[in-house]
């Protein structure tokens, strides 16, 4: 029995934990190879930048916000970029942090990710539900987990105070809804639904149109 219990206990100890990507492409431009807009990149990862290429990337943990213009190199770090041979702007915007880096990590690799289903509209709903994410733009980007259909149908459902339902039919693994003209109430909250997924989404008070794609990051 004891060496079942050690065996066991060594499988445990020699599986891998669940790795989260450490940033997200928000834009990518002239001579950058290798990715493109709303790739993920984990860390270690070597990006090359020829000559007039612009790449932007949001960090997941840290919130933040590089623009680096080569040429160059860019290697993926935790939290920040070490980069070569090219120049980098940094500055530290509104995201939900390390929350938002679980979140992608859960659903965009496992495919398993499950949340909470939130309470239906109604009085004092807002006092006891508590947001599984905060975004901190009026247009979020939706990011689908493994295994999503070709086309999904995104829903947000406000629920601290009655109103019609807001639905929009997306392809593609991440879809940019500025694009498609949603907007949110800033201060808002909302559940959010993609198929059986489903998740409780605070839009911050202060919350704009546009702005970084880390701090309007919704994975499903």
């Amino acid at each position: 029995m004891r060496i079942l219990t050690l065996a066991s206990a060594a499988l445990l100890l020699a599986t891998p934990a669940l790795a989260a990507p450490a940033a997200i492409v928000e834009d990518a431009e002239g001579g950058v190879v290798g990715v493109e807009a709303l790739d993920y990149v984990d860390a270690g990862r070597v990006i090359e930048l020829k000559p007039g290429g612009v790449l932007v990337l949001g960090y997941l943990k840290s919130c933040v916000h590089e623009t680096i213009r080569g040429g160059g190199t860019v290697k993926i770090g935790a939290e920040q970029s070490e980069v070569t041979g090219g120049r980098v702007e940094r500055k530290t915007n509104p995201c939900d942090g390390g929350k938002l880096q679980l979140t992608t990590a859960q659903a965009g690799k496992s495919g398993a990710m499950v949340f909470r289903k939130a309470p239906t509209a109604q009085a004092g709903a807002a006092k006891s539900a508590a947001a599984d994410l905060t975004i901190y733009g009026i247009s979020p980007v939706v990011a689908l987990g493994a295994g999503a259909a070709a086309k999904n149908r995104i829903t947000f459902e406000r629920i601290d105070q009655s109103g019609a339902p807001i639905a929009v039919d997306v392809t593609g693994a991440k879809t940019d809804l500025a694009k498609s003209g949603v907007r949110l109430a800033p201060g808002g909250l909302y559940r959010a639904s993609a198929g059986e997924r489903s998740l409780v989404v605070q839009i911050d008070a202060a919350a704009a149109s546009g702005g970084p794609v880390t701090g309007r990051l919704i994975q499903f």
